[in-house]
């Protein structure tokens, strides 16, 4: 693939990584379609056959001293006959720690793994469910960071609101205009144990979800007490 001709470029922001700033890698395209032969020592050799792919070459041009350039190799099953598809490919594989976020909230935050349902059918419809909750967390990590200034209506009804406002301002009467999402999101997390110092970064996941957990118990006491002293 390095001997193919460049195709294309694109520009890949690089996120923050230990002591490494945040960068913009600018990288060169080359994309091809391969044929992927079977081992020799197949033991069935009357079912081997070839696999028809499209690889897709992105290397970076220039980069610092001490940083690892991006020198990635993407194979795919679905036809690239443009630079704007491999671009678009490309794209897709820059969102994986997004995918891996969402599983992370999965097995970790909701222990789906743990599920000891019997029937097919029956974990399909659990983990249909989970998922729907574990991207609803997961969304609202992400939106609390990149749009922070709006409404927590899009997440929380009023009530909901109201009590979790009150929870962190006992004495202030409750203000005119609802809380922003980043605001509330961070309350949440603090009910999971989010410190929220002055230099601590946005919380992650973990302190969310568990914050949620946290939340819920104190909607349904809530409701509760609704229910006894109307």
């Amino acid at each position: 693939m390095k001997k193919k001709r460049i195709k294309g470029s694109i520009d890949i922001k690089i996120p923050k990584q230990n002591k490494q700033p945040e960068r913009i890698a600018i990288c060169n395209v080359r994309f091809s379609n391969i044929t992927l032969t079977p081992p020799h020592n197949h033991l069935n050799k009357k079912e081997r056959s070839k696999i028809n792919l499209f690889a897709i070459y992105v290397s970076e041009k220039k980069c610092p001293k001490d940083v690892v350039p991006i020198d990635w190799m993407l194979m795919t099953n679905i036809s690239i006959g443009t630079i704007d598809h491999a671009i678009e490919k490309i794209k897709w594989y820059c969102l994986r720690w997004r995918i891996e976020v969402f599983h992370k909230v999965l097995k970790s935050g909701l222990k789906v793994e743990n599920c000891r349902l019997k029937t097919a059918d029956r974990l399909i419809r659990y983990l249909s469910v989970m998922s729907i909750v574990a991207w609803r967390i997961f969304w609202l990590t992400l939106v609390s960071r990149i749009a922070p200034d709006a409404s927590c209506m899009l997440f929380l009804s009023i009530v909901e609101w109201k009590i979790l406002y009150r929870i962190y301002n006992k004495k202030k009467s409750f203000p005119k205009k609802p809380s922003t999402i980043n605001q509330c999101v961070r309350w949440i997390a603090m009910l999971g144990g989010f410190l929220a110092r002055k230099n601590d970064k946005e919380p992650g996941i973990t302190h969310v979800w568990r914050g949620l957990k946290s939340f819920t118990k104190i909607l349904e006491g809530a409701a509760l007490a609704r229910d006894i002293y109307g």
